[in-house]
C-alpha cells in the first residue's frame, strides 16, 4: 500500500521486488558459506538489523530510490538468516536425537511469527491513523532490533572456532560436491528452490485482493485472512510429509479457482492455496535438510536460497511484463500453473523412489 500511495506502478513495484530478490541472489552463497564457517549466531543478529535500517529508510523518505535501497538491505538481511537458521536448528535438532521434529518446529515457528505480522498488521490502521507511516516505520525498527537481541540468545558451536579447522573453499568444495554426487539432494534444491520462489507471488496479494473491487477499508481484511490461512500451513507442517505431490496440486487448483474470477469470495480459496503451499515449502525444505551433511549444511540450503531468488525474480519480471496485458486475477491463476507441474513431478519421483 505505501508503494501504490507514493504513486509507483503496477511495473515500478515490481522491479522493486526484482531489486529485492537480486540482492538476495548476490549475498545468499557467501552467507551461507560464512554460516558454515564462522559464526550462525552473528549472521541471525545481523540480519533483522540490516532489515530494520531498510524500514526506516521507507518510513523517512518515500521515494523510489528510498524504497529501492530499503529492499536491498531486507535483502541482505534475508539473505544473511537464510541457510544460516535452518542449519542451527537442525543440527542442534540433531544432536538432542530429535531431527525428525525440524519440520513440525520450524512450521510452526513460521506459522507464529506469520501470526506476529497479523497482529501487527491489526494494530497498524489505528497507528497509521495517528502517526502516519513514520509511526510505523519506527515501530518495525524496534521489532527488528529486539529479534537481533532474541538472535544473540541463540545456541551457536561454530563461534570461536579456528581458522584452519574449516575454510571457505574447502566448505565451497563439499558442498557442490554433495549436490553433484548425490541425486536425491540436487532433487531436493531443487524442488526447495521452485516452491519457495514461486511463493513469492504472495507479494501480489494485496494487489489482488484490491482488484476485486472491495472498499479500501476491507483490503487488509482480506489480506489478513490469507495470512491466517498461510500461518494454519506451517503449524500443520510435520504431518502427512508423504504427500506433498497431491498438497502442493490442491494448493495450485485453490490459487487458480480463487483468483481468476478476481471475487471476494475466492479469498478464502487463496488463503487456502498458501497454507498448502506452506506446508508444502517446510515439507520440502525437511527433506534437503534430511540429505544433507553437516559439513557444507548451511551453504547447501544457501544454494538453494540462491536458485529461489532466481525463481523469483523471473516470477516478479513475468509480473511485471504482464501486468501491460492482464490484471492480478488473472496473472496470478497462471502462477498455479509451475505448482501443478511441481505435484505431477514429485507424484512421478515419488512413485519411482
Amino acid at each position: 500500500m505505501l508503494f501504490a500511495e507514493a504513486g509507483l506502478s503496477d511495473a515500478a513495484i515490481s522491479s522493486l521486488f526484482v531489486v529485492w530478490s537480486v540482492t538476495g541472489f548476490v549475498v545468499e552463497l557467501p552467507a551461507g558459506l560464512w554460516a558454515d564457517v564462522f559464526s550462525r549466531r552473528l549472521l541471525l543478529v545481523a540480519a533483522p538489523l540490516l532489515a530494520g535500517t531498510g524500514f526506516g529508510l521507507w518510513a523517512f523518505a518515500p521515494s523510489y530510490p528510498a524504497f529501492a535501497a530499503g529492499f536491498v538491505l531486507w535483502g541482505a538481511g534475508s539473505a544473511l538468516r537464510s541457510g544460516a537458521l535452518q542449519a542451527l536448528v537442525y543440527e542442534a535438532l540433531e544432536r538432542s536425537d530429535a531431527a525428525h521434529t525440524y519440520a513440525r518446529l520450524i512450521g510452526r515457528s513460521e506459522a507464529v511469527a506469520l501470526l506476529g505480522v497479523v497482529a501487527a498488521s491489526a494494530v497498524a490502521s489505528p497507528v497509521l491513523a495517528v502517526g502516519g507511516y513514520r509511526a510505523l516505520g519506527v515501530a518495525s525498527v524496534v521489532a527488528c532490533a529486539g529479534c537481533a537481541v532474541a538472535g544473540w540468545f541463540l545456541p551457536d558451536e561454530r563461534a570461536g572456532r579456528a581458522e584452519d579447522e574449516v575454510s571457505f573453499a574447502r566448505v565451497l568444495r563439499e558442498g557442490v560436491a554433495q549436490v553433484r554426487r548425490v541425486p536425491a539432494v540436487r532433487g531436493a534444491l531443487v524442488l526447495v528452490a521452485v516452491l519457495t520462489g514461486v511463493t513469492s507471488l504472495d507479494e501480489y496479494v494485496p494487489l489482488l485482493v484490491r482488484s476485486t473491487g472491495v472498499a479500501s477499508v476491507w483490503v487488509p481484511v482480506l489480506v489478513l485472512v490469507v495470512m491466517v490461512g498461510d500461518a494454519v500451513g506451517g503449524w500443520l507442517s510435520g504431518r502427512g510429509v508423504r504427500r506433498l505431490a497431491p498438497v502442493v496440486g490442491a494448493g495450485a487448483v485453490l490459487l487458480a479457482a480463487g483468483s481468476v474470477h478476481q471475487s471476494v469470495w475466492g479469498v478464502p480459496l487463496v488463503a487456502a492455496a498458501f497454507g498448502a503451499f506452506r506446508w508444502s515449502v517446510t515439507a520440502a525444505d525437511a527433506r534437503l535438510q534430511d540429505r544433507v551433511g553437516d559439513g557444507a549444511r548451511a551453504t547447501v540450503t544457501s544454494l538453494a536460497g540462491f536458485g529461489t531468488e532466481a525463481v523469483s525474480v523471473a516470477v516478479f519480471g513475468g509480473y511485471a511484463v504482464g501486468s501491460a496485458w492482464a490484471g492480478p486475477g488473472v496473472l496470478v491463476a497462471v502462477a498455479a500453473v509451475p505448482f501443478a507441474v511441481v505435484a505431477v513431478v514429485v507424484w512421478v519421483a515419488d512413485r519411482r523412489g
